[in-house]
């Protein structure tokens, strides 16, 4: 299985601006610009790679914790994933340096020391957590 998206950039890169588009069309010459990715917290400017990774992140993640869970006989009725990718100045440029899920769950009949091993199994299993190797990946997971 292959999964693709297209990035169209032009001009400098503190100037410049570009659109991604994906395959399932989710995104459709979505913008994206130098003040989206660096200087705008509010992410009203538009998307930006590190927010796209954190939501591969959040859904991988989501996704994987499903299956565990099932497979454990107690299913999850909602699992609210949320990732925080953080991207920080380096000695050359920017670098992405961890990956923060938190997590609220509805999931009836199950302990929270079941829960917990499953969840920190589908962090560590999710093949998105496994591409982000080279970086911190935490968990902070709660029954709701």
């Amino acid at each position: 299985m292959k999964r693709h998206a297209t990035a169209v950039w032009n001009g400098a890169l503190g100037t410049g601006t570009g659109n991604l588009t994906t395959q399932s069309g989710a995104l459709s010459q979505h913008g994206y610009s130098f003040k989206a990715r660096f200087e705008d917290e509010s992410g009203k400017s538009g998307t930006n790679p590190e927010e796209l990774l954190a939501a591969a992140h959040a859904g991988c993640f989501a996704m994987q914790l499903s299956h565990f869970l099932a497979e454990n006989g107690t299913p999850a009725d909602e699992l609210k994933a949320r990732a925080v990718v953080s991207v920080e100045q380096a000695d050359s440029g920017f670098e992405v340096k961890s990956s923060a899920i938190t997590l609220e769950a509805k999931v009836p009949g199950i302990d929270d020391a079941a829960f917990q091993k499953l969840a920190n199994q589908a962090k560590e299993g999710c093949p998105i957590s496994k591409a982000l190797g080279a970086i911190e990946v935490s968990l902070d997971a709660k029954l709701v």
